[in-house]
């Protein structure tokens, strides 16, 4: 197996963690780590391996996965972890497992995210869409496979993978999907009638038009900040990648009571 590290490198014990892995373990170090560290570094972009240990929270597996290719491995460091598959104190045992064979892949559908046909880093969780302005309501047209769904006026509408469902869509009000279930949620962000409630749609094409005069915010997976300017068209439909990780436990079920999103 060929191992990366990435490490949050604004928490020190993140980096700490890198280097008593690299001390073990012949591994790939992202460049921003490795230079902390004072060793040979990748850039994020380059790195092409089996398994990628990410030494962090979920932000940083999400980052990882807009970048870099390969299987991950997430050590929680962070504060919820819920992407994350071990402990700190479990990551020579978890790649002792890894090397005998004795774990499982699961694998998450990925959306591809285009604004005004160009595209931008596939998302693992969502593309939110909202206002640049704080308590600024915007008017947003929604449409699948090219046939007008809803026009609404929202703060905002994130658009999210089964995986996304337990992150910010369902902080929103969204349902939970279990993560075989290849669709797409879309989500009014505080909506301004009532009425207007979180849809799941087939796994197809998504179009948000943002009408009017102001600018809009896109967001990829909480990482990376584009703006939509007036009349954007921004289209998702599932994408060809997927996120792959490595688990030793993989139910569902267990992960969304630990993280209590159930009981």
């Amino acid at each position: 197996m060929k191992y990366a590290i990435v490490a949050n490198t604004n928490k020190k014990e993140c980096v700490d963690m890198a280097g008593r892995i690299i001390k073990n373990i012949d591994a790939v170090v992202e460049k921003k780590t490795a230079e902390i560290l004072g060793v040979e570094g990748v850039p994020l972009e380059k790195i092409n391996v089996d398994v990628i240990i990410t030494l962090g929270g979920d932000g940083t597996i999400l980052l990882t996965l807009q970048k870099a290719r390969g299987k991950i491995l997430g050590v929680n460091m962070g504060t919820l972890g819920f992407l994350s598959e071990i402990e700190p104190d479990y990551i020579m045992e978890a790649i002792e497992k890894i090397e005998s064979g004795e774990y499982i892949v699961d694998t998450r559908m990925k959306i591809a995210v285009y604004l005004n046909d160009v595209r931008l880093e596939d998302c693992v969780n969502e593309a939110v869409i909202h206002t640049s302005e704080i308590a600024k309501l915007r008017d947003y047209k929604i449409y699948f496979n090219g046939e007008l769904v809803d026009e609404i006026r929202a703060d905002g509408i994130i658009i999210s993978t089964p995986t996304g469902s337990t992150s910010y869509a369902f902080s929103a009000g969204g349902p939970v999907l279990h993560p075989r279930i290849e669709s797409i949620v879309v989500v009014p962000i505080a909506p301004f009638k009532y009425t207007v409630r979180a849809a799941v749609f087939p796994a197809e094409k998504i179009e948000v038009i943002t009408p009017g005069q102001k600018t809009n915010l896109l967001v990829l997976d909480g990482q990376k900040y584009v703006e939509a300017a007036p009349e954007s068209t921004i289209k998702i439909e599932k994408s060809e990648n997927y996120a792959e990780f490595i688990r030793f436990d993989n139910s569902f079920f267990n992960r969304i009571r630990k993280m209590g999103i159930v009981r």
